[in-house]
């Protein structure tokens, strides 16, 4: 189907949009997910185990896209790629990065997460993620459906291919060989703060056993528990030539990471996503450069990728000299933190109290115009019931490895409401 030709584009924007409104089918075959889990996991009640505490992880039904909109959210993607060769856009995001961000290792950054919200105006990113969850629970996801018509089998074709799996191992072969030259690493740690502790904590269990599975030996490891002793860093007395690193702590800079830090700066690991990798696509500083046309043209980016780049609301930093007229306009803007992550200290901002606008223009704030989210309507005891959505494409050096989507309700993305959580994206 050629995406490019604007009839057909529309008219399967208008089918996505009908299905999205009318389809209700219970398409996720529970049974099937559980089964997937427990074989990748190695463990027969890994399912069971976490699906009691996280009830709301998985939605019962999928995200319908048409492909010419997933077409326009690669071209976003790609357009920031471009920006980032730039060496004037790489200068200025420096400028206003940590110092330990400054060197660039070589590695691309392990799977980004692009986040979009999608409006009548087309989808718009609000986010980009280092440190992107849920990729690998997504893949068994959007496997563990079931067809309920002929448009939700067409759409479940492009879910049912096996290389996710095969891309995501040579994505970390890739990593290792941007810093070492050659080979692969023996051993890779996936790495955060009380691992088991985390509401992810199931996918980093998945990408233990699916790097194992294909041949690299594969750990979860808190960080503090990290060794950096004569040039090598161990954990449990184990060497670690690779840290997957899900940390939200991105320039490394607390206490309990601090052998992780040097060892990174030392070169004496291979850490991916990492702090240059972070300062370079996620800081969330960097939206007020790439949704600035102006700014962009003088850094030189081409007219098309500008274009693209359209998708990227106005995005601008909060400053003493810029608070008021802010904050007259705040109801249709969003705040964000500049340190932040996920949804964490991120307001709307026509639910700012006074108090909040106090910590907010004192600065460490980006306003962002609103992007309303998309739509999904769902069907709770028997009564249609709408909920929030988001879109994201999980990728590496660029390229697409997965999409995927989340229902909510609430001011921001969590795993909380019925009916929501993950859903898989099906192309149509």
């Amino acid at each position: 189907m050629n995406v490019k030709d604007p009839a057909l584009a529309e008219a399967n924007r208008s089918a996505t949009e009908r299905l999205n409104r009318n389809c209700f089918c219970i398409t996720l075959d529970r049974a099937a997910l559980r089964s997937a889990l427990d074989h990748e996991a190695g463990d027969t009640g890994f399912y069971d185990a976490f699906d009691n505490s996280r009830p709301h992880l998985f939605s019962n039904v999928p995200v319908f896209l048409s492909k010419s909109v997933i077409e326009e959210m690669r071209g976003i993607v790609d357009a920031i790629e471009a920006a980032t060769k730039l060496p004037a856009y790489r200068d200025a995001v420096l400028s206003w990065a940590p110092e330990i961000a400054q060197q660039d290792f070589g590695p691309a950054g392990a799977l980004m997460g692009y986040d979009f919200h999608l409006g009548e105006d087309g989808p718009k990113l609000i986010e980009v993620n280092t440190n992107a969850g849920g990729a690998f629970l997504n893949a068994l996801l959007a496997k563990a459906q079931a067809a309920c018509c002929a448009e939700v089998e067409q759409g479940l074709i492009g879910t049912r291919r096996d290389d996710f799996e095969i891309r995501v191992v040579a994505m970390f072969g890739d990593e290792w060989r941007r810093q070492r030259g050659a080979g692969l690493p023996r051993r890779i740690a996936i790495i955060d703060d009380q691992p088991e502790e985390q509401y992810l904590y199931p996918e980093f269990v998945l990408a233990k056993q699916l790097l194992r599975k294909h041949g690299i030996d594969a750990v979860i490891g808190e960080a503090s528990e990290l060794q950096y002793e004569d040039g090598r860093v161990r954990l449990d007395g184990y060497g670690i030539d690779l840290v997957y690193n899900r940390l939200v702590d991105f320039a490394l800079d607390r206490p309990e990471h601090a052998r992780l830090r040097a060892a990174y700066r030392d070169g004496a690991v291979v850490v991916t996503p990492n702090p240059h990798n972070h300062a370079l696509f996620a800081a969330k500083r960097n939206l007020t450069l790439l949704s600035d046309p102006a700014a962009l043209e003088t850094i030189g980016l081409s007219l098309e990728m500008r274009l693209r780049l359209a998708g990227i609301p106005r995005t601008v930093l909060v400053t003493p000299d810029n608070a008021d007229a802010l904050w007259r306009s705040r109801k249709d803007l969003f705040f964000k933190p500049l340190s932040g992550h996920g949804s964490k200290a991120v307001y709307r901002g026509d639910k700012v109290t006074k108090g909040v606008w106090t910590e907010i223009a004192r600065g460490g704030f980006v306003a962002q115009a609103f992007a309303a989210p998309g739509q999904r309507m769902i069907e709770i005891d028997g009564a249609p019931a709408p909920r929030k959505m988001d879109v994201r494409l999980y990728t590496y050096d660029g390229r697409t490895l997965l999409a995927a989507a989340r229902l909510y309700q609430g001011q921001t993305t969590n795993f909380r409401t019925p009916g929501g959580g993950f859903a898989p994206v099906l192309a149509i």
